[in-house]
């Protein structure tokens, strides 16, 4: 008789049954890990801004940077009026942010005016009268800043 070399079908079928079964269980975990990452990320990055937005404030006379020229604002130098300036000096603030930072649920850096419409315009919705900024298309009306998309 020759001696057995091989698995059997059976066999086989067993170990990709397994298998199956496992994947099944392990993706879905992946999945909501990585939306945990983003909402994480999301949370993060406006704390961030907010932050650097009120010192801007405080270093500005208690006027928040202007929607038109809020990246330059906050990624320059600027004087008291928010005027950019060519480096760092007496009376020269800034810079608050190396750049706006990216919206981890749309991928998108845009700074667009506020209050948030939901409607995917920009990575960030921004009310200059105030200040406030908030994460476009993530906006779900309690002030949160929550995906709608996600159930917490």
């Amino acid at each position: 008789m020759r001696a057995k070399n091989g698995f059997t079908l059976v066999e086989i079928l067993i170990v990709v049954v397994i298998l199956g079964i496992l994947a099944a269980i392990v993706i879905p975990q992946f999945t909501e890990a990585s939306t945990e990452a983003k909402l994480t990320r999301l949370m993060t990055d406006l704390q961030t801004l907010r932050s650097q937005i009120e010192l801007y404030k405080i270093q500005h006379n208690d006027i928040p940077p202007s929607l038109a020229n809020f990246v330059e604002q906050m990624t320059d130098y600027t004087d008291i009026d928010g005027v950019g300036q060519a480096a760092a000096g007496p009376g020269v603030y800034g810079p608050y942010i190396q750049k706006v930072p990216i919206n981890p649920f749309n991928d998108d850096d845009a700074v667009v005016a506020g209050p948030p419409t939901g409607m995917d315009s920009g990575g960030w919705a921004y009310d200059q009268d105030t200040g406030a900024i908030h994460a476009e298309d993530s906006y779900d009306g309690d002030g949160d800043d929550i995906p709608d998309h996600i159930d917490l």
